[in-house]
C-alpha cells in the first residue's frame, strides 16, 4: 500500500471517528456549507467578522463555564453575572456631558480603572459561589441558580431598569476597533483577546497543577481528595476565575453592543453550556478542553447565523438552540454509559 493511500485512510479514519464522537459538529458545519453556497452573502468577510466577534465574547464565557462543568458542576449565574458587569461598565464610563447620566454625581472615570472595578465585582460573585459550592456543600446548581436572581435582582436595582448609553468614545473604539479593511477583510480586535484567553487557559489547563486537580475532581473527587489535592480550594478558584471571566466578557459586551441594560446576558450561560458540551466538555465531569470549548462556541454561533440567513423566524431560534442542547447533553451521557 502506498504512502498516500495510507495517509488517505488515516484521514478517513479520523473524519469518521470525529463524526461519530461529535455528529452535532459534522452536521451542523455541513448545512452552514449548503447555506453558504445557497443563500446570497453568507460567504463574505462582513459576515465572518461579526462570527468572530460574536464567538469571542462567548468564548471567553465558555471558558469560565469549562472548569466548572469539567468539575461536574455549572453555573447558571453566568448570563446575570455578564450583564451586571456591562451595566456596572456602561454607568462608569459614560460620558459627563451625556444628558442621559444615570448617576450625575459620579464623575467621567477612566476606562483601565472600571475595568478594575469590573474585575473585583466579577471576583467577588465568583468567590461566593465557591465558597458556597466548596465549604457548604450546597450544589451548584442550586447555589447558582440562586446566585442568578441575586444578581439579576442588584443590576435592576443599580440601574433602575433603565437603559444605560452615553459611553466614552475611546471605549468603544478600542473594544469595537479592527485591523485591516483590504477588499472589506477585517480582523477585530476581539479575536486577539480571545486568542490570548484561549492561549492562557490551554496553559492552565495542561501544564499547571491546578488543571490537573480540576481533572482529578472531576474524574473522582473522593479518590482526588485522598491524594492529596484541596479540593476545597481549586473549586473555589474555578468559580472566582469563571467569575472574572464573566465580568471581561460584559465589559467587552457593553462596548460592542453601544449600550447596556439589565436583561444584557440572559441566556448567556445556556449558550456557553451549550457550546462547551457540543465540543467535548462532557456533563459527568473530568474531559473537556479549550480547543474543543472554542469549536463548540463557533458551531454555535454558526448555527445562529444560518438561521438568521435562511430567514427563520426569531423566536424559533430558542427552540432550535434548546433541541441542540438536548442532544449534545444527550449524546454526551450516551458516550460516558458507553464507557462504563
Amino acid at each position: 500500500m502506498t504512502a498516500a493511500k495510507i495517509e488517505n485512510k488515516n484521514f478517513f479514519g479520523r473524519f469518521l471517528a470525529t463524526a461519530k464522537s461529535n455528529p452535532i459538529v459534522v452536521l451542523l458545519v455541513a448545512v452552514s456549507f449548503v447555506v453558504g453556497f445557497t443563500v446570497p452573502n453568507f460567504f463574505s468577510w462582513g459576515n465572518l467578522g461579526n462570527l468572530i466577534s460574536n464567538t469571542a465574547i462567548r468564548f471567553l464565557i465558555a471558558l469560565g463555564v469549562s472548569g466548572c462543568l469539567i468539575t461536574k458542576g455549572t453555573d447558571l449565574s453566568a448570563g446575570r453575572q455578564v450583564g451586571l458587569a456591562a451595566c456596572i461598565a456602561g454607568v462608569l464610563i459614560q460620558r459627563g456631558d451625556y444628558t442621559g447620566r444615570l448617576f450625575k454625581g459620579i464623575p467621567e472615570m477612566n476606562m483601565w480603572l472600571v475595568f478594575l472595578i469590573v474585575l473585583v465585582v466579577g471576583a467577588f460573585i465568583g468567590c461566593v459561589n465557591g465558597l458556597i459550592i466548596s465549604r457548604l456543600k450546597v450544589p451548584p446548581f442550586i447555589t447558582t441558580l440562586g446566585t442568578q436572581t441575586i444578581v439579576y435582582g442588584i443590576c435592576l436595582v443599580f440601574t433602575d431598569a433603565q437603559p444605560i448609553g452615553g459611553f466614552q468614545s475611546v471605549y468603544t473604539r478600542l473594544i469595537t476597533g479592527r485591523i485591516g479593511s483590504v477588499s472589506g477583510f477585517y480582523l477585530p480586535y476581539l479575536l486577539f483577546v480571545a486568542v490570548v484567553f484561549g492561549l492562557f487557559f490551554w496553559f492552565l489547563y495542561n501544564k499547571t497543577c491546578h488543571g490537573k486537580y480540576m481533572y482529578a475532581i472531576g474524574g473522582n473527587e473522593v479518590a482526588a481528595e485522598v491524594s492529596g489535592v484541596n479540593t476545597k480550594n481549586t473549586v473555589l478558584k474555578i468559580y472566582i476565575i469563571a467569575g472574572v471571566m464573566y465580568a471581561i466578557a460584559g465589559y467587552l459586551l457593553a462596548a460592542k453592543s453601544g449600550g447596556a441594560s439589565a436583561s444584557m446576558g440572559m441566556g448567556y450561560e445556556l449558550e456557553a453550556i451549550a457550546g462547551c458540551t457540543i465540543g467535548g466538555v462532557s456533563t459527568t465531569g473530568g474531559i473537556g478542553t479549550v480547543p474543543g470549548v472554542l469549536v463548540g462556541v463557533l458551531v454555535f454561533e454558526l448555527l445562529k447565523i444560518v438561521l438568521q440567513f435562511l430567514g427563520v423566524n426569531p423566536y424559533y431560534n430558542y427552540v432550535v438552540q434548546g433541541l441542540v442542547i438536548v442532544v449534545a447533553v444527550a449524546l454526551d451521557i450516551r458516550k460516558y454509559i458507553a464507557k462504563k
